[in-house]
């Protein structure tokens, strides 16, 4: 079940500011669980009721947005330029496939054997990069575009052997899958789900959402990179799928609580520390609210982030579920002090 729903919201377009699909989606799937409601920004917020009320209140967060692209402006001859919503490396962008809403493109450039010799051994320039939609001059392509529309890089959604899925936007619909479940699932307290907008862009839902509800702690559900691939010494490979999902103890936005860190690493549920102090994700926000809100961040390990290209395991996408509810209830409870 947690895999369909996984798949059903990886093929949902949503990039950041242009989140209305996916919570559609997520809206139909929880309003017979939960009281629901969208504030002014556009986040999903969802109230659920458990057996008992908690000693500690917890707010739970996934974020439906996703990296993309944004038209700034459209050539004479029907060619596109664009900006990046959110990080999207270069190498990930040349000669992909992209959608706006129902048209498609490709990202293209200049042939490889027109460019001159050293300039080939490197990566293009982004600006020199645009999107071909098939349109003939600007009027076309203005019959088909505008300027401000946003896209994705398509990719379908598949897997790779007996544990591995392949999809683009695993970050952060991983998360959104998960505590759609939890929703789902008759809960032992009350905690409030927030379905958060715009974090690709700074994180921005979060803090609105955070400010609102005023919570005691926070779990973040996200997806991190995992860098277990040719080459990458043990050291920097960060997180490996397989071994759980991964833990933070620092990014570049947050330390973490101590003690829900070490009551997570140490709950017997297959799991691993995030071994890089990189990134970051919604925690930045949240933790800052308010008086302060302690916070745990649980992420699903997956291989080339940011791409239409997503590769990430089942087996921690269900670890990632049984964490987050035993942390949840752990935190509510007022056992972890």
């Amino acid at each position: 079940m947690l895999n369909e729903t996984l798949r059903a919201l990886c093929e949902l377009p949503g990039v950041s500011g242009s989140e209305q699909t996916v919570r559609d989606y997520i809206l139909s799937e929880i309003s017979d669980y939960a009281d629901c409601h969208v504030d002014p920004l556009g986040n999903l917020i969802a109230q659920k009721k458990g057996k008992q009320r908690p000693k500690v209140r917890v707010m739970l967060d996934a974020h439906m947005d996703e990296v993309g692209l944004i038209i700034t402006f459209i050539d004479e001859d029907g060619r596109l330029h664009f900006s990046s919503v959110g990080g999207i490396e270069t190498a990930v962008l040349f000669q992909r496939r992209v959608r706006f809403g129902r048209h498609s493109g490709v990202i293209g450039g200049k042939p490889i054997h027109l460019t001159e010799k050293e300039a080939a051994k490197k990566l293009p320039d982004p600006d020199s990069l645009t999107i071909d939609i098939g349109a003939r001059n600007k009027a076309e392509a203005e019959g088909l575009v505008s300027v401000g529309d946003v896209g994705y890089l398509d990719g379908p959604f598949d897997t790779l052997g007996d544990d591995l899925l392949l999809a683009r936007a695993i970050d952060d619909r991983a998360g959104c899958a998960v505590l759609i479940e939890l929703i789902k699932q008759p809960a032992e307290y009350d905690f409030c789900a927030v379905f958060s907008v715009q974090e690709e862009v700074g994180a921005r839902g979060a803090r609105v959402a955070a400010f609102s509800l005023k919570p005691d702690a926070a779990i973040i559900l996200e997806a991190t990179t995992a860098a277990d691939i040719a080459d990458i010494p043990a050291e920097q490979q960060v997180c490996r799928l397989g071994d759980g999902p991964a833990v933070s103890f620092m990014d570049r936005s947050t330390l973490y609580d101590r003690a829900f860190y070490d009551a997570a690493i140490k709950s017997g549920i297959p799991c691993q520390p995030k071994a890089a102090v990189a990134g970051g994700n919604n925690a930045g926000s949240v933790h800052l609210a308010g008086e302060g809100v302690r916070t745990l961040a649980i992420s699903l390990p997956c291989r080339y982030l940011h791409s239409p290209s997503c590769v990430a395991s089942r087996k921690d996408l269900e670890n990632m579920r049984i964490l987050a509810r035993y942390m949840l209830d752990a935190i509510a409870s007022g056992a972890v002090e």
